[in-house]
């Protein structure tokens, strides 16, 4: 499993990058706060919205800790998709960078 940190995530954002996130918690968690920019798409809602995975480039896979976004990588990567990559420590590791 390919892997990206909160910081490398925040340095690319800052620098001007348009990187592709997914946003794989359930909506009572985003509605807490997302990474700007992230598309919101539940864990199990995957399966019938796979259609909106961005399939260019990376697409960095967000949850609260690691372990949705890292079996939505699997999922993801099961059904073909490349440049997948599961940011360690999910959301509690980003809001550790503010």
């Amino acid at each position: 499993m390919q892997t990206i940190t909160p910081e490398e995530v925040k340095r690319r954002i800052d620098s001007g990058e348009k990187l592709d996130i997914v946003d794989v918690r359930e909506d009572e968690e985003v509605a807490a706060g997302m990474i700007p920019g992230a598309i919101h798409i539940p864990l199990m809602q995957l399966p019938e919205r796979l259609a909106e995975i961005p399939q260019r480039g990376e697409t960095v896979l967000v949850c609260r800790s690691g372990g949705r976004s890292g079996r939505a990588y699997e999922f993801l990567q099961a059904q073909g998709l490349t440049g997948l990559k599961n940011m360690t420590g999910g959301m509690l590791a980003w809001d550790q960078e503010d």
